[in-house]
């Protein structure tokens, strides 16, 4: 009897001991599935949008559809890695099919400020949603542009790119000039993504998950 009762306490040490590592290992499961949906779904949208749009998703001036996705890192910490992930797939795709090696930079850069943002996100998300939002916006709009020239300077298209005609504006004279137009056109092109798309898909997620918390 004595035997069977300490064989019971010791399988019941080992369930007790097998629980927490279970639900570790399903926590990990989660977050590299979770991650791994992300990133597929931004590189997805990302690639779609470049290959349509063109220059409209590289250039200064640029509306990359898929930047409304920088609202997750408000729901998930995952999101981080994911959109990272995914802008570095999208962007060396279509670097190698047909931007020349100097659009690796984008390949290098454009993840980093992809990071940048949504760490930006999710640090400040508990605080103001508009605030936690801006972080994407401002960093790509201070480094996209940092990069931009050089490329479109080895294509040979940086007077095309850095002017609009029907202005009068050129920037293609100096350095300085090709960032400070980046700096703005991709500044607007990111706020108007993250702002006029993300943000009603944020309270949309976020109804849907209260909805589903009830």
């Amino acid at each position: 009897m004595e035997d069977d009762l300490q064989a019971f306490q010791k399988s019941q040490n080992v369930t007790s001991i097998s629980e927490p590592k279970n639900a570790v290992r399903s926590d990990i499961v989660r977050s590299i599935t979770l991650i791994g949906l992300i990133a597929a779904l931004h590189a997805t949208v990302t690639i779609v949008v470049l290959f349509s749009l063109h220059y409209l998703a590289v250039g200064p001036v640029q509306f990359r559809l898929s930047e409304a996705l920088t609202v997750l890192p408000l729901f998930f910490a995952e999101a981080i890695l994911g959109l990272t992930l995914g802008t570095f797939i999208s962007n060396l795709i279509y670097a190698l099919s047909s931007s020349g090696p100097l659009s690796l930079l984008d390949v290098i850069f454009g993840p980093i400020a992809t990071f940048l943002g949504a760490l930006w996100t999710y640090r400040l998300r508990k605080r103001n949603i508009l605030l936690a939002l801006a972080g994407p916006v401002i960093v790509n709009a201070l480094i996209v542009p940092a990069y931009l020239p050089f490329i479109f300077m080895a294509l040979d298209i940086h007077e095309a790119v850095y002017s609009i005609p029907v202005l009068g504006i050129t920037a293609a004279g100096s350095f300085a000039l090709m960032y400070v137009f980046g700096l703005v056109f991709v500044g607007f092109g990111q706020a108007v993504v993250v702002y006029a798309l993300g943000l009603p898909l944020a309270h949309v997620f976020k109804r849907i998950r209260i909805t589903q918390d009830s």
